[in-house]
């Protein structure tokens, strides 16, 4: 099964979208956006630059666990993965994004 988007909204008017796997698990979460429309074009861009490796900012916590940034043409982060045990497992990440990020499917939640 293919990857997805989840759209939605907070308390506070705030959109937000996931990326999720195949598998239901989330791989990538957006920042808050003012507007819909704002986070509609987050999603737009994830589908653009997801397919390529030089987007991704491999980076560690200041605890040394493994994450990703997606990141536009203008590197303006785009989206945030979660915290890996290993830096493989960060890549696998990175390969799942690769793989989802395209998807044009968008849920509102």
């Amino acid at each position: 099964m293919a990857g997805w988007y989840e759209l939605g909204s907070n308390d506070k008017g705030q959109y937000s979208f996931v990326l999720k796997a195949g598998n239901g698990e989330v791989i990538l979460r957006s920042e808050q956006y003012e507007s819909k429309a704002s986070a509609e074009n987050g999603i737009a861009s994830v589908q653009t630059n997801s397919p390529q490796d030089a987007r991704y900012d491999r980076k560690e916590a200041s605890d040394g666990r493994p994450f990703f940034n997606l990141k536009a043409g203008n590197h303006q982060v785009i989206g945030t993965s979660q915290m890996y045990k290993t830096a493989a497992a960060r890549d696998g990440g990175i390969e799942s994004v690769k793989t989802n990020g395209p998807s044009t499917t968008v849920k509102a939640v």
